[in-house]
Parts: structure tokens; C-alpha cells; sequence
């Protein structure tokens, strides 16, 4: 009996002998190693990394966007300009300048804000979590399984030990109470032993697993810092977006110095800056003079131009379009190549309107009909309004819109989708009446500025809903509609313009006066009953006139020639651009 005891103890002796060696780095490969080997340095990357970024955060860490931009430098540069620009002539270069940067700072502070939420909530936030959270728990595993395996080491020598103490026992004689008490120790450090070797292999097992989710992620811990130069990026691009645009508008308000006496004769001061109403009265028309022109110059050649309404013309060609515009309108056709002079000159009549087109008084109701949340009922709310315009601004309304919808249906081309088109012609439509005032109006124009462009964008989109049936462009006749041309369409002859029914006018004489209502009528109802023939009107001095064929030739030549100068980001820029338009409509005034 006490030799098979002796044996047993020699044998869980021998067994514990064979386990693994005590060192932690055994239990891993050669690739685990190295991997084990990376957990401190990227820890100490990922803490500095982040707490030097932070320092870089101008706004206050973790508060929402109004708190935030308040407490950025450039704000305060906004606020400042604001107060500076109220004691200014608002109609000086130096007033209107002033006016227009403050807008500006104001738009970067948000970009600024907006950049820093972005960095703060997809690099600064993953990196803290790496450096205070997933990092530290795989070292604490490590820890746990370095005094796990120092415990089992030492106990494996006791037991060892206890082992030759009952060996040495039996061989000097000692009698047989001593040698059952050294076998019962034995017996006891041996499941001692055996209960911290399952601990030690669980935490192992941790351990490992921790090591290899680590290197599985590393790819993703690599990407923060990828996606910081990448939102780093989309800022500095939006910024410089932001102020190119301002830029372009603002030297172009700047170089059109005050107008010369032959500029202000009647005729000129018949159409820009004079009320819609008036205008049409003199002019005896329905559809105001500057927009039917320019319409139909940019269905002629300006439908493919990519950036049309977002790139500035150049402030010359454009005083002397609205000079030429005003003085003999049958003298366009020399602006026809320039689609963006003409896209200009529509905008900055729209701009120069004492009241928007769609009128300062059903303001409120244009804002509450934005508001609605529920397509359906929103686009009843805009039909309702609409319904309620003054038949002269429904009118050129709804010619606007229809050309819109018309231009925005080659966006693959032009690059002009219905929002893109909202985002620089709706603050050009709509805008707040002035009020006394201080802030409160600035403040005012950028909560309805998103709201306008939101609304505009569903008028085009729903223009044939909200404004039914077909439309003739050349509503007066003063303007030829040619055969149709490359520039508007791609599709045949055959298909060109399905939406629009464009007869053919009868030969009007050149600056031959508009016609009555009851002729109008008249004329308007013939044109419906005529067979309807697809064109893209193109302006010509008078319906009489007719280039040659080595004028036209001539003339294609010299369109296929032209150039647009510099690159325009055509990126959807957020409602702050917006309200970049507001401030610069009333610069232009």
C-alpha cells in the first residue's frame, strides 16, 4: 500500500514536470509575438495622436453645432464685420464688400464647425476608445496571464518539492503516520496545481483571442488616421468652394461700376430694377423681357454648358449684355455663345426685382408650405400658394419653371440637377422682407434660406404639376425657333423637346410692339391649333433676318473655339451657400 501511495506522488510529480514552460512568450507563435509587441507602441500612438488633435479643436469639445460655431474666431470675425458694415452707405463698394465677407465668415465658421463635429466623432472618439479602452483590457489579459503562470510555476516547485520530501521520508524509515501526512499534501498541491493550470489555460485562450482580434482590426485602426486626411480634405475643398463662389460674385458686383448717363436713358431703366408689374405695363408684355430673352438664347446653346448658373461670366460681357438687353433686344444674338453671361443676366435681373418674384407678402405662407413634411401635402400647400400670385408673377413663374425643369432633365450633361439649380436661383426668387434690425435678420435668412432652396427644388421638380400644360417660349414673337440644334439634346429631330409646343411664328418685324390682350388671345390660340413641330428657339435680330450659311458656319466655329476658363466645382454645397446668395441679392440692389 505505501509503495503504490510513493509511486502515485513520483508520478503527478513527473507529470507537472512535463507541463509548459513558465515563460508567457511560449505559449504564442512567432507571428503572435510580434503582434504581442505592437500592443504598447500603438497604444502610446493612438493617446498622443489623439490628445494633440484635440488641442487643434477651436470649437467647444462635444457641444452641438449653434454652440459650437458661437465660440469659433471666425464667428466673432462675422459678428464684427456685421456691426462694422451697419454704419457703412449699404450701396458703396466698400458697404456692400463688407457685407458680402461677413456672410462669408459666417458660411466658413460653419464649415469649421461642421469639420470638427465629423473629426471628433469618427477619428478623435474611435481613437480614445483604442487608447483608453480595447488597448488596455488585451495588456491587462496579459498581465493577468504573466502572475497566472508565475503562481502555477511556483506551485509546480512545491509540489515537486513535496514530492522528494516524501521520497527522503521513506527511505531513512520514517513510520508510516509521517509518510500518509506527506501524501495527502502532495495529493493537495497536485489539484491546487491542476485548478490553476484550467486558469491559466482559459486566460491563454483570452489572451490569444485578443491578440488575434488586434491584428484582424489593425487595417481599421490604420483607416482613422486615413480618414483624417480625408476629412481634412472635404473641409479645406468646401472652403475653398465656398469662397471661389464669393469670390467670383463678389469681384463681378465690384468691377460694375455706377452706370453712364447713356446707360440710364429710358429704355434701360424700363427693365432692370424696376418692379415686374411696371416693366410689363411700358413694355406691353406678359412675359418679362429679360427672361423670355435669355431663355430662349439658352435653349439655343446653352443647354449642354455644364455649371450653367454656377459659373460667373465675366463682369464685362455682362454689363454690355444687360446694356443691349434694355437698349435693342433684337441685337442679342452675339451673346448666344456665352451661355453663362446669359445664365447671368437672368439671375441678376431676378436679383435686382425691388420685391422676389414670388413677392414679399405671401412670404410667410411660401415658408409654411416649405415646412410640411408629407410630400403630398406639401406639394398642395405650394399649388395653393401659387394660386394665390399676382397674375403677372405666376405668369413669368411659371415660365421660369418650366425652363428649368427643361434644363434640369440634361443634368448627366450640364451637371444641373433640380437641387443644384435651387441652390443658386432660389435665394434669387424668394428672400425676406428687410426689417429693423440688427442680427436677428441675419440669423432670419439662414434658417429660411434651406427652406427656400428645399422649396424651389420641388417647384421644378413638380413644374408639370403645379403648372400644367405646354408652353411656347417665344411667347412674343420676337424671337425665330430654327430647326433643332446639338447643343439642346441628343435625342432625333423627331423626339427633341416632347414637353413643349413651339410653332411657327408668322414673320414679326423687329421691334414691332406687343400686341393687345384680345390679340394675344387670339394669337395664342392659333399657335395651340397649329401642328405642333419641336424646336429649340434660338434668338435672331429680327424673325426677318436669316444668317448666311458662312455666317452660321463662321459662327460655329467661333462657339466650337471658346473656352471656359478655370474649373467649377459643382459638389452640392450645404443651405450656407444660400444664404452666401442672400446677402450678395441685396449687395446687388
Amino acid at each position: 500500500m505505501m509503495k503504490r501511495q510513493l509511486h502515485r506522488m513520483r508520478q503527478l510529480a513527473h507529470t507537472g514536470s512535463l507541463g509548459r514552460t513558465p515563460e508567457t512568450a511560449e505559449f504564442l507563435g512567432e507571428d503572435l509575438q510580434q503582434v504581442e509587441q505592437r500592443l504598447e507602441p500603438a497604444k502610446r500612438a493612438a493617446h498622443n495622436v489623439h490628445k494633440r488633435l484635440q488641442a487643434c479643436l477651436q470649437g467647444q469639445s462635444g457641444a452641438d453645432m449653434d454652440k459650437r460655431v458661437k465660440k469659433l474666431p471666425l464667428m466673432a470675425l462675422s459678428t464684427t464685420m456685421a456691426e462694422s458694415f451697419k454704419e457703412l452707405d449699404p450701396d458703396s463698394s466698400m458697404g456692400k464688400a463688407l457685407e458680402m465677407s461677413c456672410a462669408i465668415q459666417n458660411q466658413l465658421a460653419r464649415i469649421l464647425a461642421e469639420f470638427e463635429m465629423t473629426l471628433e466623432r469618427d477619428v478623435l472618439q474611435p481613437l480614445n476608445r483604442l487608447s483608453e479602452e480595447e488597448l488596455p483590457a488585451i495588456l491587462k489579459h496579459k498581465k493577468s496571464l504573466q502572475k497566472l503562470v508565475s503562481d502555477w510555476n511556483t506551485l509546480k516547485s512545491r509540489l515537486s518539492q513535496a514530492a522528494k520530501n516524501s521520497g527522503s521520508g521513506q527511505g531513512l524509515g520514517g513510520g508510516p503516520g509521517s509518510y500518509t501526512t506527506t501524501a495527502n499534501k502532495a495529493e493537495m498541491l497536485k489539484e491546487e496545481e491542476e485548478e490553476l493550470k484550467r486558469k491559466v489555460e482559459q486566460c491563454k485562450d483570452e489572451y490569444l483571442a485578443d491578440l488575434y482580434h488586434f491584428a484582424t482590426k489593425e487595417d481599421t485602426y490604420a483607416n482613422y488616421f486615413i480618414h483624417l486626411m480625408e476629412i481634412q480634405a472635404d473641409y479645406h475643398r468646401k472652403s475653398l468652394s465656398s469662397l471661389d463662389t464669393a469670390l467670383a460674385e463678389l469681384r463681378e458686383n465690384h468691377s460694375q461700376t455706377d452706370p453712364s448717363p447713356s446707360m440710364m436713358a429710358a429704355p434701360f431703366s424700363r427693365v432692370y430694377g424696376m418692379p415686374l408689374g411696371t416693366h410689363l405695363r411700358e413694355l406691353g408684355r406678359d412675359i418679362a423681357l429679360p427672361i423670355e430673352a435669355c431663355v430662349m438664347m439658352l435653349l439655343s446653346e446653352g443647354m449642354k454648358e455644364e455649371g450653367l448658373f454656377r459659373l460667373a461670366a465675366g463682369a464685362s460681357v455682362l454689363k454690355r449684355l444687360k446694356q443691349t438687353m434694355a437698349s435693342d433686344p433684337c441685337s442679342l444674338q452675339e451673346f448666344c455663345s456665352d451661355p453663362h453671361a446669359v445664365a447671368g443676366a437672368l439671375k441678376s435681373y431676378l436679383r435686382e426685382l425691388p420685391e422676389p418674384l414670388m413677392t414679399f407678402d405671401l412670404y410667410d405662407d411660401w415658408m409654411r408650405a416649405a415646412s410640411l413634411k408629407e410630400p403630398g401635402a406639401r406639394l398642395e400647400a405650394l399649388q395653393e400658394v401659387c394660386s394665390r400670385l399676382p397674375r403677372e408673377n405666376l405668369s413669368n413663374l411659371r415660365y421660369l419653371m418650366k425652363f428649368l425643369a427643361l434644363l434640369a432633365e440634361a443634368q448627366e450633361v450640364n451637371k444641373m440637377t433640380p437641387s443644384n439649380i435651387a441652390i443658386v436661383l432660389g435665394p434669387n426668387l424668394l428672400w425676406p422682407p428687410e426689417k429693423e434690425g440688427d442680427l436677428a435678420q441675419l440669423d432670419a435668412a439662414s434658417v429660411s434660406s434651406i427652406q427656400v432652396v428645399g422649396m424651389v427644388e420641388a417647384l421644378i421638380q413638380n413644374a408639370d404639376t403645379l403648372f400644367p400644360g405646354d408652353i411656347n417660349f417665344n411667347v412674343s414673337g420676337l424671337f425665330s425657333a430654327p430647326a433643332p440644334q446639338d447643343k439642346v439634346s441628343d435625342r432625333p429631330a423627331s423626339e427633341e423637346l416632347p414637353s413643349i409646343a413651339t410653332p411657327t411664328p408668322a414673320p414679326v418685324p423687329a421691334l414691332a410692339p406687343a400686341p393687345a390682350p384680345a390679340s394675344v388671345a387670339l394669337k395664342e390660340r392659333a399657335e395651340s391649333e397649329a401642328p405642333r413641330r419641336p424646336a429649340s428657339p434660338k434668338v435672331s435680330r429680327s424673325s426677318l433676318e436669316a444668317a448666311t450659311p458662312t455666317e452660321d458656319m463662321a459662327r460655329r466655329r467661333s462657339q466650337g473655339s471658346r473656352r471656359k476658363e478655370g474649373e467649377a466645382s459643382l459638389l452640392l454645397q450645404d443651405f450656407y451657400f444660400s444664404l452666401a446668395n442672400i446677402f450678395f441679392c441685396k449687395a446687388g440692389k
